[in-house]
């Protein structure tokens, strides 16, 4: 089964917080967290402990279909198997796939309508242009 492998940090309101944690833990293995939140760790090298910030302009359409001012990267094991997992839990899966040298992306829209868009890093990083 996919999972989950780590995020930076995202901070956004909820209609149903603890509902929507109880879904991440169920369909894409987030660890267990506690009223405060999840906190992802690795020692794993290989896991690809990326996190990027990234402000995007006031008009961007990259979030949309979703209304909200942000949208949450997920890093995942598996693309294909994680936006299978996603579907079968109630979640609108994005037809789009992107493949590029710094690996695959898919998004779904959660159950609260927040857009997630995740990315399966390559398994060898990209080469560097320097």
């Amino acid at each position: 089964m996919a999972k989950a492998l780590g995020i930076g940090g995202i901070f956004f309101k909820s209609q149903k917080p603890n509902e929507l944690r109880v879904w991440y833990e169920q369909w894409l293995k987030f660890p267990k967290g506690d009223d405060y939140g999840v906190t992802f760790t690795t020692s794993d090298p290989s896991q690809h402990p990326l996190t990027v910030w990234s402000p995007f302009r006031e008009d961007t359409s990259y979030f949309d279909p979703s209304d909200q001012s942000f949208m949450i990267n997920l890093v995942v094991d598996d693309l294909d198997e994680a936006l299978s997992q996603v579907a079968e839990g109630g979640a609108e899966v994005m037809n789009d796939r992107e493949d590029s040298e710094y690996g695959r992306f898919g998004w779904f829209i959660d159950p609260e309508g927040n857009k997630v868009e995740l990315w399966e890093p390559p398994k060898s990083p990209p080469e560097s242009s320097n």
